[in-house]
């Protein structure tokens, strides 16, 4: 782990046994929720999944981490549905929520039989016009097999395109929860009739009017 950190990368706990059983019983799951703080703290991690993106944000004031990413903004193919149905992070008591907003790999090659990027081009897409967040789950045992492994590093080149024009900010999810609880603690403050933002932070923080043209919400900056 300790290398896979030192080449920029982050790691974080996957549940704890992932049988699809963190959230059947209370008791059970403040047992669990303590031995996944344990590894919270001894991995020195920040955030958390639960197997299967099973859920109860009820419980969340049990766990110790910063934030979690087990939430999609819509469920309708996995085994727990509904969703957040939004594609920004949001909060849940002290813990960050980064949802996820793009079709599994499973649910993609196994369900949809589709080993195109075209969905999530059209998710991409979409999240980019309303300036959320972009996030997938990708498991090694999925892609395996060559051709969505094929699949797989297309989608890395199609957002590598991306980055490179600077369309999109690519970053460790832990990064992401910095700048956005630094965004939260953000102030606007009018002084002579001009608005401005004060914080930590500030230099990265633009004012923008927001107003709206016919069912259009259209944005214009500040100086």
């Amino acid at each position: 782990m300790n290398d896979i950190v030192s080449r920029g990368f982050e790691v974080n706990v996957h549940d704890l046994k992932h049988d699809g059983r963190l959230y059947a019983d209370r008791g059970e799951f403040l047992r669990r929720a303590e031995r996944i703080n344990h590894y919270i703290r001894e991995f020195q991690a920040e955030g958390f999944r639960s197997g299967i993106l099973y859920r109860n944000a009820d419980w969340y004031d049990a766990f110790e981490f910063s934030y979690d990413m087990s939430i999609p903004n819509v469920a309708h193919l996995d085994p727990q549905r509904g969703g957040c149905c939004t594609v920004m992070p949001y909060s849940i008591g002290r813990v960050l929520e980064l949802p996820l907003t793009c079709t599994q790999d499973y649910t993609l090659f196994q369900i949809l039989g589709d080993y195109s990027i075209d969905l999530w081009k059209k998710q991409i897409a979409s999240i980019r016009q309303n300036h959320g967040l972009i996030s997938f789950i990708v498991h090694p045992d999925y892609i395996i097999e060559q051709r969505a492994q094929d699949t797989y590093k297309t989608l890395l080149s199609y957002l590598g395109g991306l980055r490179g024009e600077g369309s999109i900010w690519t970053a460790l999810p832990r990064d992401v929860v910095k700048w956005w609880k630094e965004r939260n603690d953000l102030r606007l403050v009018q002084d002579n009739g001009e608005w401005r933002v004060e914080g930590p932070g500030k230099e990265r923080a633009r004012v923008v009017y927001a107003s709206l043209a016919g069912d259009t919400v259209t944005y214009s900056f500040a100086h």
